[in-house]
Formats: C-alpha cells, sequence, structure tokens
C-alpha cells in the first residue's frame, strides 16, 4: 500500500481523464473494491493508474494497493504508459453476448451505469438484446422465480415497442408484483391489457 499523496502523475501522459470518468471510476471502487493495483516506478511516478488515483482522492482514500515495476529502464517505463492504454483499445466486443449479459444483469435488477456505458449505450444495447438459443429461461437459485426473455424486432417495431413500454412504465407501478425490473413491469402491463381485451378471441 502507498499513500496516495506520495504517488506522482506522469507530466507527459497523453491519456486524458475527464471529471465524468473519473467519477465513473470512482463509483466503480465503490461497487466493486480496489481491484486493479497502480503501477509506479521506483521513484512512486505512476506508470499506469492516473485515472484511478484520482478517482481514490475523490472518494478520499488515502492508501492504495501498488505494484513497483522497478525493472524497467525509462525507455521501457515510458513506452509501457503508452502501451497500457492503447492495448485495451485494441480489444473488441462480441455484442450478441454484451447484448445478452446486460440483458441478464438488467433482468435481475442489476444498477447497469456503474459498468461504464453510457444510458444511451444500454437503452440501444437492451432494445437489440438478442438470445443465443430462442428465449431463454434464467436457472434457479440466486435468480428465484424470474426469468428474463429477448427479441428480435425490425427497427420500425422497435420504435413502436418502445413508445407502447415508456406510456406503460409511466402508468407508476405495478400492483403487488415482486419484480424491480421497470421494463419487465412495462412489458406485463402491456400484455395484461391486450389479454383483458382479446383473451377470449382466439
Amino acid at each position: 500500500m502507498r499513500d496516495v499523496q506520495s504517488l506522482l502523475p506522469y507530466a507527459q501522459n497523453a491519456r486524458t481523464h475527464s471529471l465524468a470518468q473519473i467519477e465513473q471510476i470512482a463509483a466503480s471502487i465503490r461497487e466493486f473494491g480496489w481491484t486493479n493495483p497502480v503501477l509506479i516506478d521506483g521513484r512512486g511516478g505512476i506508470v499506469a493508474g492516473h485515472g484511478r488515483v484520482r478517482a481514490a482522492q475523490l472518494l478520499g482514500i488515502v492508501a492504495v494497493p501498488c505494484i513497483c515495476l522497478s525493472h524497467l529502464n525509462e525507455a521501457q517505463r515510458r513506452a509501457y504508459i503508452l502501451a497500457d492504454n492503447q492495448l485495451a483499445l485494441r480489444a473488441g466486443w462480441d455484442e450478441e453476448l454484451l447484448r445478452l449479459e446486460l440483458s441478464e444483469l438488467d433482468a435481475i435488477g442489476y444498477e447497469l451505469p456503474v459498468i461504464g456505458f453510457s444510458t444511451d449505450e444500454l437503452e440501444e444495447f437492451l432494445r437489440l438484446a438478442v438470445p443465443l438459443d430462442g428465449m431463454p429461461i434464467l436457472p434457479s437459485g440466486d435468480r428465484g422465480e424470474f426469468q428474463q426473455m429477448t427479441f428480435t424486432l425490425h427497427d420500425s417495431q422497435a420504435e413502436r415497442v418502445c413508445a407502447a413500454m415508456a406510456i406503460a412504465a409511466a402508468m407508476g407501478s405495478y400492483g403487488d408484483s415482486p419484480n424491480q425490473n421497470m421494463n419487465g413491469n412495462a412489458l406485463a402491463r402491456i400484455c395484461e391489457k391486450f389479454l383483458a381485451h382479446y383473451g377470449n378471441h382466439r
């Protein structure tokens, strides 16, 4: 552990961090704890983790886990500062699996913004969520009596569905349902109204 105030930012750090991103990192630390040590050189200079250190300061954390990369020479240290940031950017997403993961977390009421995606990104991913095989039922256990269903929609259909869901959600809580998922409750209300009107028609 090192005192946060003793850690020295690299003056030529080319990676930028907005206040909004620092706040996201801080939210992640609050939720998950300190999962990624700060990398420093033998003088306490930050090699990787500038954003985490600023988030620690924002949270009032006085000491953080560090790993000292004293084996790096000066050129390697400067190169790694760039590599640590750039290599992470080279990774991609399997968007189908990402949508499935996000939709399942959403179905059990997890607060998705802490993951780091913007509200617009989350809405788009959840709107286009596609199952791997049909409509999977969540396993029993921690998820209890809840099920997660996903659908594939054309853009024109999605617009109508989103509009209907927004109206249903605005109607308030859905009876005594234990479900805390707003979208699930909105869909259940729409189906309830539909069945009340067309339930006897085959």
